[in-house]
């Protein structure tokens, strides 16, 4: 009996702009081995459902979401819901009985199939603009086999296959995915190894190293490197950055992305604002001297993804 190969995703966002080229459809994998401290997509970092709550949307007078709990996990005070984590064994009841949206389960079990069906629904837009899918979370690499199981099924679909991935994962898992895509995003966050294992909790080793190897290998890169002021917008940085880069070849571009708050909401949705950093956004004046810097080198050098 054949097995059917199953993942977690968070979300597939349909017509994205900023994951590769033209419009596409970006699947997000849940579960992500890096703890960057100004991660936008903290829901993807447990590989475990989570659940989320949005206060904005809550009317103070509903108890809709009490009465189906079964644990208990599920309190009001004035008016305020209140959630016990501990308790919540995310059956998922509270977001079927919300009446506003303010309760949901982040992370949903998948098949390849549903992830296929998904895509294909805007094949028309990919075919016309150039675009396709890309794999992102997270990180794509925590969950190979479902991922290597997606993209044997794109094999006769004839669509562009982008992957967004961090590079920390062991290369063989790397290089056998990396076969089978059109294009790499590969993020590069800190060039100083101490700085990445403080604001992101893992050495940068094996990230530089699988990079290094993907570039020797042929494979199409673009480079994203995300700007966040006092974490890696210093000169220091883009210089070392810069230097490393220019030994790769096949690194067709740099892309420069700004630091924006939309995260944060998501850590109070979550219960874990105590977990990421809050930083302001870079001034235009700092991102044109980076991109600067990087072109002195000979880069291609784009804003946004």
């Amino acid at each position: 009996m054949n097995t059917v190969v199953k993942g977690t995703i968070f979300d597939i966002k349909r017509y994205a702009i900023h994951d590769g080229p033209g419009i596409r459809t970006t699947v997000f994998f849940k579960g992500c081995p890096l703890r960057c401290l100004w991660c936008h997509n903290p829901e993807g970092i447990d590989t475990r459902h989570e659940i989320v709550l949005r206060l904005k949307r809550c009317a103070p007078s509903c108890t809709a979401c009490l009465s189906v709990c079964k644990k208990s996990a599920l309190s009001k005070k004035s008016g305020v819901i209140q959630i016990d984590r501990i308790k919540c064994n995310l059956c998922g009841k509270c977001e079927e009985a919300c009446l506003y949206e303010a309760l949901e389960v982040a992370g949903r079990e998948a098949t390849v199939d549903d992830i296929l069906n998904e895509i294909e629904k805007d094949k028309v837009f990919y075919d016309q603009s150039g675009g396709g899918v890309t794999f992102s979370g997270g990180e794509p690499l925590c969950q190979p086999e479902f991922l290597d199981a997606i993209l044997d099924g794109l094999k006769k679909r004839e669509m562009h296959v982008a992957l967004d991935t961090s590079g920390f994962a062991p290369f063989e898992t790397l290089e056998k995915i990396a076969g089978k895509v059109n294009l790499i995003l590969y993020d590069l966050k800190l060039a100083d190894d101490e700085k990445h294992k403080k604001f992101t909790g893992v050495s940068n080793q094996v990230i530089l190293e699988n990079l290094s190897a993907l570039a020797r290998n042929g494979y199409p890169i673009i480079v994203r490197v995300p700007v966040i002021p006092g974490v890696n917008d210093d000169r220091e940085n883009t210089l070392k950055t810069a230097k490393f880069l220019l030994s790769l070849k096949n690194v067709q571009r740099i892309s420069l992305l700004p630091y924006h708050k939309g995260g944060c909401e998501k850590y109070q949705r979550l219960g874990k604002e105590g977990f990421f950093g809050t930083y302001p956004s870079p001034s235009d004046e700092r991102i044109n001297e980076i991109q600067k810097t990087f072109e002195n080198f000979g880069f291609s050098v784009r804003r946004g993804g």
